[in-house]
C-alpha cells in the first residue's frame, strides 16, 4: 500500500468520524440519546407504521439498542406500537411524536438539505455514486478478511 492511498484512508476515516460526532453533539443539543434520533429519523424518512426491523436496517444500529429506546419512547407517550404479522411491531407516533418531529428531527432534515443545496448537482451525484463505490470495494474486501479469533478460556480448553 502507497503512503498516498493510507493517508487519503486515514482522512476518510477522520470525516467519518467527524460526521458521527456532528451528530452525537446534535443529539446533545436536542437533549436525546443517539438512538432515540435514530428512531425519529427513521420514521420521518421511512413512514409512520414501520418496523422497528425497518429501523434497525435503515440506522444500522443493533435490534437490541434500538428495541430498548423504543419501550422507553413508548412510555415518554412519543410513540406506540401495533402488532403486524408474527412478532413484527408498527411503530407509530402520537401526537407528542409527531410535534417531537416537528421541532427537533425535521430542522436537522432541514439543515442537511440546505447543506446539499449548496453544493453543484453533479458534485452531489459525484459523492453519493463515490461513496456507494467506496462502500462496495470495502464490502468486497471484508469478505476476503481473515482475523484471528479472539482469544478466551473458552476456546483454549
Amino acid at each position: 500500500m502507497t503512503l498516498r492511498i493510507a493517508q487519503k484512508q486515514n482522512e476518510f476515516n477522520r470525516l467519518t468520524k467527524a460526521f458521527s460526532e456532528l451528530y452525537h453533539d446534535i443529539c446533545v443539543q436536542i437533549g436525546i440519546s443517539d438512538s432515540v434520533f435514530d428512531i425519529f429519523y427513521a420514521i420521518t424518512a421511512l413512514g409512520n407504521g414501520c418496523c422497528q426491523k425497518d429501523i434497525c436496517d435503515y440506522a444500522f444500529t443493533s435490534k437490541q439498542t434500538i428495541h430498548s429506546s423504543i419501550h422507553k419512547l413508548v412510555k415518554e407517550n412519543l410513540i406506540y406500537l401495533e402488532s403486524g404479522k408474527g412478532r413484527e411491531q408498527h411503530i407509530f407516533l402520537t401526537p407528542q411524536g409527531e410535534q417531537f418531529i416537528k421541532e427537533k428531527i425535521a430542522p436537522v432534515v432541514i439543515m442537511e438539505n440546505q447543506a446539499c443545496s449548496l453544493m453543484k448537482p453533479e458534485e452531489l451525484d459525484a459523492l453519493l455514486q463515490l461513496t456507494e463505490k467506496y462502500f462496495e470495494c470495502l464490502s468486497i474486501k471484508k469478505n476476503n478478511l481473515t482475523l484471528p479469533k479472539e482469544r478466551t478460556a473458552e476456546n483454549e480448553t
